[in-house]
Formats: structure tokens, sequence, C-alpha cells
């Protein structure tokens, strides 16, 4: 059995960069599905500058730079293992759908963040924003051609969603906590 070479990999890479790029130019680029991306990718953080507590800025903006880092390497995992793909983009050189992972999904979570800090009630607010992204958004995503399943159902989606921003919390928590006391 023979394996294929770094070489060939790399060719294979080469071709896949150019067709994305034609792909872009001639089917993404200012297309219905773009122009929502490009406005998912502005629209949440203007919202986000307008609604966040300014006292606690830092603070939410390190939980949400955090969940965005998660959020993009389970993306970037996803889409290596084929579970989904993406076949509009804003940057054609970029597979994931960034308007999601450094927008989206991190500007509702910092809100989630913010507006419930009790440990409870962020929990109970996760849960149902985690139902409203996998059983709302994601089939408009797919009904709209933005995002594609291939080994995905969006039951699997709901307890990453919870499960990342608890652990987010968990771990900034404790973090913030020794900062405080040392």
């Amino acid at each position: 059995m023979t394996y294929p070479t770094q070489e060939e990999i790399n060719k294979v890479h080469t071709q896949l960069v150019e067709m994305r790029y034609e792909n872009f130019i001639h089917q993404d680029l200012f297309s219905f599905q773009w122009w929502f991306l490009l406005s998912l990718f502005v629209l949440p953080w203007i919202l986000w500058w307008l609604l966040v507590d300014k006292n606690r800025i830092k603070d939410i903006w390190l939980f949400g730079s955090l969940i965005s880092i998660l959020i993009i390497t389970l993306d970037d995992l996803g889409i290596e293992l084929n579970l989904w793909y993406y076949p509009y983009q804003v940057l054609n050189i970029i597979p994931r759908l960034n308007p999601i992972d450094i927008s989206v999904l991190p500007v509702f979570h910092m809100l989630v963040y913010q507006y419930f800090t009790k440990w409870k009630s962020f929990i109970i607010a996760n849960i149902l924003t985690a139902f409203l992204y996998a059983y709302l958004a994601e089939p408009l995503f797919v009904k709209i051609n933005i995002y594609v399943l291939t080994n995905w159902d969006y039951i699997y989606s709901v307890p990453i969603y919870i499960g990342k921003a608890v652990l987010i919390k968990f771990i900034l928590e404790g973090v913030l906590l020794k900062s405080k006391g040392a």
C-alpha cells in the first residue's frame, strides 16, 4: 500500500486553494449569502458595544476572546473531520464561518455572561440559547445554504454550546478569583 507524499498533498492543496478562489469570485462574492454573512460579521459588534457593561468590559471581553478561540478550534475540527462545511464565505481564504465564530456566537455568549452572572441563571440561559442556536439558527443557515451538515445532527450541537460556555466561565472565574486574591 502506498501513501500520499507531502508533495502530493501540497499539490492537491494548491488545487483546492485555486478552486476556492474561483468559487468565491464567481459564486460567493456579492451573493445574498455573502451580504447576509457580512452583516452578521458587523451588526453583532455594534449591538455588543451598545449593550456591554463598560464597567466590566475587560472581564466580558476576556470571556468573549476565550470562547471565540474555543469556537474556532471546534469549528476547524468539525470541518477537518468532514462533519460540516460552509458553501459561502465572506473571505475565501478561511474555510470556517468567521461571522459566526468571531462575531455572532461570541457576542451573544458575552451578553449572556454579562446579564446572567449567577451560575444557575447562566446555565439556564445557556441551555435556552443552545436550543435556539441548534434548532432555529442552524436550520435557517442550512435552508439558505450557508451551512451544510455532512456527518452531524442539530442535537449534537446542544451540549457543545452549553459546555463551552460553562467551561470558559469556570476557567475565567478561577483565574479572576486567583488574580483578585493575590
